[in-house]
């Protein structure tokens, strides 16, 4: 018998709430598999629909994954209305579990591209591109052939147009098989096209006479479910074979990785893109971090989460540039989440002679609801004819030209950043920080970047969102500095360059008196699951 406490009783039914007095294996075991057993840990699912990186959060050593690349484009008719395209194949479907990981190692993520389509008369599909996480390659589906013409292979293989055989599957070659062989056409002459190969089947193959109204083309391998994500999705689907008499025709929806429908008026139809889906548990009260943007969903038990947004730093500006403004910098605690709500994490690019991009938290309908928590990208420095950016913060002043950019817009509270600097003759002012303004220029040397601020979420005390140093002249000219978090050192007329702001720290790029626009530092999500 199972023991309440202490006493013998009704047995412990394992809650994220109930998890106190003593506790068989048994009961142990229910927690574990309802991941709500303190200390043993949340189920994560984290989903890239672009490519990106990975962060192995500590404690984790091995992932569940789904990989499915780009899907194969459709082939067009050889005339309208007659003489279907063969349908694009499907990409590579891949999934697998206990795959092993390193904590704190940065993975790239590859989301495969959708095949394009056969664009005019007697055009092939092209072949998707492949999605790749560590050591598992999905290969792209293979295009449709038109008439005459095989389908290409691929991880699923596209049909092929009136005469031709159908692309061959799983290539190259997994276990177990990634996908199937495309369909094939019976004769030239008007035939339909084949359909494109599925991860749940091979692609059939078009038969008889396609002129209108004719035969409809062979139908398409079937694609294959997953629950990875938490509910069933099926992806991997083969294109139909042509003749698809709509015009235009349809293009295959994002992220599933299915192959494009063969055109028959006369275009194909372009295939969709890949996905990369982990899943993952880890330690309770762990850190996440995003350093490019993805979805994630709210693990089971978690109900509030500490988070740092940073948004991508402003570029620098050429001709007596001013220093980029820091991205915008937002932190709090005991923020509220939704378990099982999925969460969309952007992380903003650093600007190339222009302002940084935002970051930001949106989801479900709590706090994180639309807008969500939004960090403003960073404004570009001013350059002699161009005028400065307003952003997180600001970007600093051109040397005896346009003024500074205004931090903290829009207004948050807290203040997210702080002004770009003043200049003066051939000094130009700072990129604004997250605790500081840009610093003014004088004559000869620019501001330096605002400082930064020091953030510990993510275990160890980091400095993120500083502005970028502004450019000065003469030749010889000591360059300005950037802002402690990330800030890029200001140029000195011809003879020396300015830096950009450092990756994943939103920090301001340095300005540039002669050529050349840095960029700023991209932006970086960090959140803490609290218990």
């Amino acid at each position: 018998m199972r023991s309440n406490g202490s006493i013998l009783g009704k047995a412990n039914s394992p809650t994220s709430l109930v998890a106190s007095g003593r506790w068989s294996l048994y009961d142990n075991f229910l927690g574990a598999l309802s991941s709500v057993w303190p200390g043993i840990g949340r189920t994560v699912i984290v989903t890239f629909t672009a490519s990106g990186t990975w962060t192995c959060p500590t404690g984790v050593t091995q992932v569940e994954y789904l990989v499915v690349a780009g899907g194969g484009g459709g082939a067009s008719a050889v005339s309208s209305n007659n003489r279907g395209g063969g349908g694009g194949g499907a990409g590579g479907f891949r999934a697998g579990t206990g795959l092993s990981v390193i904590p704190g190692t940065d993975y790239n993520i590859t989301v495969g591209a959708a095949g394009t389509n056969g664009t005019s008369l007697g055009v092939d599909g092209g072949d998707g591109t492949s999605s790749i996480f560590s050591t598992i390659t999905s290969a792209g589906g293979g295009g449709g052939g038109t008439e005459g013409r095989a389908g290409r292979s691929g991880g699923s293989g596209g049909g092929s147009g009136g005469g031709g055989a159908g692309g061959t599957g799983n290539t190259p070659a997994t276990s177990p098989s990634q996908g199937n062989d495309g369909g094939g056409s019976s004769s030239s002459g008007g035939t339909a096209g084949g359909g494109g190969g599925g991860a749940g089947g091979a692609g059939t193959s078009g038969a008889g006479y396609s002129g209108f109204p004719g035969n409809p083309g062979g139908p398409k391998g079937p694609g294959t479910s997953s629950s990875i994500s938490g509910s069933a999705v099926t992806y991997a689907a083969g294109g139909t074979g042509g003749p698809d008499l709509t015009y235009p025709p349809p293009a295959a929806a994002s992220n599933l990785g299915n192959g494009g429908q063969g055109g028959g008026n006369p275009l194909g139809g372009t295939g969709g893109s890949g996905i990369v889906i982990l899943k993952y548990v880890v330690p309770t009260q762990s850190i996440l971090t995003f350093k490019s943007s993805s979805k994630w969903i709210c693990p089971t038990g978690v109900t509030t989460v500490d988070y740092l947004v940073v948004a991508g730093g402003g570029g620098g500006f050429s001709d007596a540039g001013g220093g980029g403004g820091a991205g915008g910098f937002r932190t709090g605690t005991g923020i509220s989440v939704s378990a099982g709500t999925e969460y969309t994490i952007t992380v903003g690019a650093g600007g190339s002679g222009a302002n940084g991009s935002n970051s930001s938290i949106v989801g479900g309908s709590g706090t994180f609801a639309s807008p969500g928590i939004v960090s403003a990208g960073g404004g570009v420095g001013a350059g002699y004819f161009n005028a400065a950016g307003s952003g997180g913060s600001g970007g600093g002043a051109a040397g005896n030209g346009p003024g500074a950019g205004a931090g903290n817009t829009p207004a948050t509270s807290p203040s997210q950043g702080n002004n770009g600097g003043g200049s003066s003759f051939n000094g130009a002012g700072g990129g604004g920080g997250a605790t500081s303004a840009g610093g003014s220029g004088s004559p000869g040397a620019g501001g330096v970047g605002g400082a930064g601020t020091a953030s510990s979420i993510s275990g160890a005390s980091v400095t993120y969102a500083g502005g970028g140093g502004g450019s000065s002249r003469p030749n010889g000219s000591t360059p300005a500095s950037g802002g402690a978090g990330g800030g890029g050192t200001g140029g000195v007329y011809t003879g020396t360059a300015s830096t950009p702001g450092t990756a994943n720290t939103g920090g301001g790029a340095g300005g540039t008196d002669f050529n050349g626009s840095p960029s700023g530092g991209s932006g970086i999500v960090i959140i803490k699951l609290n218990q």
